[in-house]
């Protein structure tokens, strides 16, 4: 479970030397920092599990959560996080993997995204979607629908077929929330290749 100092003050308050206790229990394995202030005691617990406490607000996206939910053929080992309003990116390393953590816009950080519950612990994670956009946001301008196509499925290696099993009424709500030449692509490829097999018209 997550512990902090402060559930240590109390827990430890009886012994003389608090931060001693605290320093001895690191070096026997018996708590696990993950950030300044803040423990782990079970060293067996999933890391994605912890990433909403090691930095916040934060939720699972980028390559993570596009790996999570099998758009993306590759395992992905680091922790991969959207913040907002923070202006810098961050990186931590600690007992249970790399940790990082970059802003997205304001305007869609609160979007598409869901909070699981396992066991003791809360964490959060873009939908498919939500993931997507994300990751198109961060990563260099296309000029056009083939290479938005060239990204999506040769570089970044997404599924087609997954893909097109996306909820594309998501996507272009989403993409409103961004201002991104990816994401202003993303729209005019689904609107222009996808709208008439998913999307009632007004005709």
């Amino acid at each position: 479970m997550v512990i902090t100092t402060l559930d240590l003050n109390e827990k430890y308050k009886n012994y003389n030397d608090i931060n001693g206790k605290i320093k001895r229990d690191v070096e026997k394995g018996i708590l696990f920092p993950l950030v300044r202030g803040i423990y782990e005691t079970d060293c067996s617990t999933e890391g994605f599990l912890l990433s909403s406490y090691i930095y916040g607000p934060s939720y699972l996206s980028f390559e993570f959560a596009l790996s999570f939910h099998n758009l993306i053929p590759e395992r992905v080992v680091i922790y991969t996080n959207a913040t907002f309003n923070k202006r810098k990116s961050k990186i931590y390393r600690n007992h249970y993997g790399v940790f990082t953590y970059r802003d997205v816009p304001e305007t869609a950080f609160p979007f598409m995204v869901k909070a699981y519950v396992e066991g003791n612990y809360a964490y959060f994670i873009a939908s498919p979607e939500k993931a997507l956009c994300d990751l198109l946001y961060i990563k260099k301008p296309v000029y056009s629908i083939k290479d938005l196509k060239i990204l999506l499925f040769d570089d970044l290696r997404i599924n087609e077929e997954i893909f097109e099993e996306l909820n594309f009424d998501d996507l272009l709500y989403l993409s409103n929330k961004y201002i991104s030449t990816n994401l202003k692509f993303l729209r005019k490829y689904i609107e222009s290749e996808f709208k008439y097999d998913n999307y009632p018209t007004n005709d």
